[in-house]
């Protein structure tokens, strides 16, 4: 198959990075960003912006009826994917392709209860630097999509790797994705929530000192935790995932550091939530993940409830 309609559910950082990068490559009604009809009168209330420049997004409303997308692309926060995968109901079809650039290592099993696993890909994002605020997201590296079946390559990988060489978007198909997610999962544990304890951006994490002794700790945790998951992540996968990391720009932030830092809910629970857990399922105990998650919970407690 061909992909030619593309829908994207959510405006976070990525989906503004990757959805203004196809926009500029793709017929603009063969790309929609979907979403309630509330949430896009703020968009288009709200312009864009992406590197200072305003995006041209075609919006669509999630109860509208349109003809299924041949790829979709979840983007938004875990706590937000139940209702993500509400708003995309009328974009999947029986061709659908979807790939889910979520945090952790569940999105796609919870993805695939509705929707099929046969429709979904396993895939990750790494390697980028983008810093949202308000409106405004900017980035130097657009980094990697890496997605693949977990396995031997198919028809849908071959046909989301035509389409990513089409409008020249950085991929990597990949068959080793359960190794890959584990290893990205690992990258999280420790970037994500050090830089969120410590305050200090990927330039903090790039250097000597507690904060990137407290991110190392954390992602050998991980390693220790995937060898009883059966996927046996190694020393090798920590410096793998560090040369991705020196490469970011240091003036930048992760996601979890930047909601602690707006007053809003981190992905906790993705992280060290999901390391003390499955801990507890193997009688091992974390104590790195363990304090991180204790220090950024008692961060959140001060935090006003969300407004919807």
């Amino acid at each position: 198959m061909d992909i030619k309609t593309v829908s994207i559910v959510g405006l976070g950082a990525l989906g503004v990075m990757f959805g203004n990068h196809l926009s500029a490559a793709m017929p603009r009604d063969d790309l929609r960003i979907v979403a309630d009809g509330a949430r896009i009168e703020r968009y288009r209330h709200n312009q864009i912006y992406c590197n200072g420049i305003p995006c041209d997004f075609n919006f669509l409303a999630s109860d509208e009826n349109c003809s299924p997308a041949d790829l979709l692309i979840f983007s938004v926060k875990f706590n937000d994917l139940p209702q993500a995968i509400k708003a995309a109901k009328n974009q999947v079809g029986s061709e659908t392709i979807i790939l889910s650039l979520l945090n952790g290592i569940s999105s796609e099993r919870i993805i695939a209860r509705t929707f099929g696993a046969e429709k979904v890909l396993y895939s990750t994002a790494q390697g980028m630097d983008a810093v949202k605020v308000g409106n405004r997201l900017e980035y130097q590296h657009m980094g990697t999509i890496c997605f693949g079946t977990g396995g031997k390559r198919d028809e849908k990988v071959d046909a989301v790797a035509r389409f990513f060489d089409k409008t020249a978007l950085p991929y990597e198909a990949a068959e080793d994705m359960h190794r890959r997610m584990w290893g990205k999962f690992m990258l999280n544990v420790g970037v994500n929530q050090s830089a969120a304890v410590f305050g200090c951006g990927y330039g903090g994490l790039q250097t000597e000192g507690s904060a990137r002794d407290t991110m190392i700790a954390a992602m050998r945790e991980v390693v220790v935790l995937s060898e009883r998951e059966n996927i046996g992540l190694t020393e090798a996968d920590i410096d793998y995932w560090l040369g991705i990391l020196a490469g970011l720009n240091p003036l930048g932030k992760p996601s979890m550091q930047q909601d602690l830092e707006a007053g809003r809910r981190s992905e906790v629970g993705l992280f060290s939530g999901t390391v003390l857990e499955l801990g507890e399922k193997h009688g091992l105990s974390f104590p790195v993940n363990r304090m991180l998650y204790d220090k950024i919970h008692a961060a959140e407690s001060g935090f006003r409830p969300a407004i919807t």
